[in-house]
């Protein structure tokens, strides 16, 4: 049989579009995507960083991302996990948990840098729109740490978490080119922007008029849904002060790892918990058995 040359052209690409996969898969924006890794030909292989926040169900990541033609590399990450070293044990996935993990991040990208003393952003969060400027220094005009915000397929709409984030890390030092029109306080018919709201945010508020709204009308509904809160003895009067501890504890040490006081499970004890949440495959003997069981409850029901 002659050999017979797989020759991929522009016709096998087009058909199969193989470089498009995470757009059928529903996982990459290409269009946002290509304007935000495209770099100017004249900045000679200047890396362009974005910050990339991206939520789970019990976590919020954050990270300074650069692409490659290899792949994206990450400079550095920070995530909502993170966040009982420094005091905050709870709601790790709301707005307030969002800022300070943008904030966690931009400390931790600057000192890495080694910028964080020339930039230190908005040290006592006030809710008003600022951006990072450039600095004078003794070698001349400094600027800061640019970063584009990327939020993936994270629906943009007006008080969205992903602004915390953005937030957090813009009052943290780092230049995130924005608007105040998304943040939670903007009104649209007058323009402007409340800052006593979008501080409320920053410190939890909403979290705690919720807590005051439940413990007057349903006391039992509060109970059960802020147990891990009333455990801690973590009341809606306390949630400022507590956050506000948190931001300034980030500044002081932004590499601060948490420190269990429960005993570490062994190699033996993972493998049972995983064990738990892994469906048992069942006999041939049990499916049969099942199958009978199933066949005797219709005939009873009919019968």
């Amino acid at each position: 049989m002659p050999f017979h040359k797989v020759v991929k052209n522009s016709a096998y690409f087009s058909r199969f579009q193989t470089k498009y996969k995470r757009r059928r898969q529903g996982k990459t924006d290409y269009y946002a995507r290509k304007r935000l890794i495209t770099q100017a030909k004249n900045k000679y292989n200047t890396p362009k960083y974005r910050l990339v926040v991206r939520f789970t169900n019990r976590d919020i990541i954050t990270q300074i991302v650069s692409s490659e033609i290899t792949g994206d590399k990450v400079f550095a990450a920070a995530y909502s996990h993170e966040l009982p070293a420094y005091g905050i044990n709870h709601g790790l996935t709301n707005w307030a948990a969002a800022y300070a993990t943008g904030l966690l991040l931009a400390r931790r990208t600057l000192s890495k840098l080694g910028l964080d003393k020339d930039f230190t952003g908005v040290e006592e969060a006030d809710g008003e729109f600022t951006l990072t400027e450039a600095i004078e220094t003794d070698d001349g005009e400094r600027r800061p740490f640019k970063a584009f915000l990327d939020v993936g397929l994270t629906r943009t709409s007006t008080g969205a978490r992903v602004f915390g984030a953005m937030k957090g890390a813009s009052d943290g030092g780092i230049l995130i080119p924005h608007s105040q029109k998304r943040f939670p306080g903007y009104d649209i018919e007058t323009k402007e922007l409340d800052a006593d709201t979008l501080k409320s945010y920053i410190f939890g508020g909403h979290v705690a008029e919720y807590m005051e709204l439940l413990a007057d009308d349903d006391e039992e509904r509060y109970k059960s849904q802020f147990q891990k809160y009333i455990e801690d003895d973590i009341e809606a009067d306390g949630i400022e002060d507590l956050y506000s501890e948190a931001h300034a504890a980030i500044r002081e040490d932004p590499w601060k790892k948490h420190v269990s006081d429960a005993p570490k499970k062994s190699k033996d004890e993972w493998k049972a918990e995983s064990k738990k949440h892994r469906p048992v495959r069942l006999t041939l003997e049990e499916r049969k058995a099942n199958v009978q069981t199933r066949i005797a409850a219709l005939r009873e029901q009919e019968d």
